[in-house]
């Protein structure tokens, strides 16, 4: 198992639901990123949902089933790399809930320590080099609420984009602020969570930024779709496809 200080051999990639079906170069880029570094990287085939949409619905003994196939798949001790604040909480913080007094706690256990979120792993553990091949460009950041809250890594997202030279990162105003997407928050409260990405949009346009960058395919679904609907002309990018054509010259296909 490797620490903050520690460079390994391999490390796992954990791809997540969205990044696997509707934002593959994300999950190309996130490993790209990786082996450029020297480090092989390893993405198991048989990797399902983290079980986080389960065990935020109350349906626990089937988020303990998707858990327990993953302890399984992912069994080498080595570092499981997810491109997702959302995923990298459930998998570091809440499977320890789920199973908590249970005969299998010590593995979860083991199991969660190896657990780093993209930016987290890119920054402290690889201190990746980032030579910025792209022209001038202003950007934002919007951090997830799990990201901010719970891996704690938006200021990791922050400095990564910061080293590249020619990209402006304008802080949002309101940045804290939910994007209005919560999985399944999004289809039970559909008129809560349009008003709060409308909030959110506000604050990514008045940035005057011209692309928006985050860490969660969620998020980035959520607030592209609505501004894509209302033809504002302002992309979405997750942070591992932006950092990679940024520093390699194109997109990770």
């Amino acid at each position: 198992m490797t620490d903050a200080a520690t460079k390994p051999e391999r490390v796992y990639f954990f791809g997540t639901c969205l990044a696997d079906m509707l934002y593959p170069e994300t999950g190309m880029a996130g490993i790209r990123l990786i082996e450029r570094e020297g480090v092989s990287v390893v993405y198991p085939q048989a990797q399902s949902c983290c079980g986080q949409p389960a065990y935020n619905t109350g349906y626990f003994d089937e988020a303990r089933a998707v858990a327990r196939k993953q302890l399984e798949i992912f069994s080498a001790d080595c570092p499981i790399v997810v491109p997702s604040g959302s995923c990298a909480g459930m998998l570091k913080y809440h499977y320890l809930e789920l199973f908590e007094g249970r005969p299998e706690y010590g593995a979860v256990q083991k199991f969660a320590g190896r657990i780093f979120e993209l930016s987290e792993f890119l920054l402290r553990v690889l201190d990746i080099d980032l030579t910025d091949r792209g022209e001038p460009i202003r950007v934002t950041w919007h951090s997830s609420c799990h990201h901010r809250r719970e891996m704690k890594t938006t200021e990791d997202s922050k400095a990564l984009i910061r080293r590249l030279r020619k990209v402006e990162l304008i802080e949002l105003e309101r940045e804290h602020e939910c994007c209005g997407f919560g999985g399944t928050f999004a289809v039970k409260h559909p008129q809560i969570s349009a008003a709060m990405a409308q909030d959110k949009i506000s604050d990514i346009q008045a940035s005057g930024a011209s692309r928006l960058i985050t860490g969660d395919c969620g998020c980035l679904m959520n607030i592209s779709g609505v501004m894509s609907k209302q033809a504002i002309p302002i992309s979405g990018q997750h942070l591992a496809e932006f950092l990679w054509e940024r520093t390699n010259g194109q997109a990770a296909v």
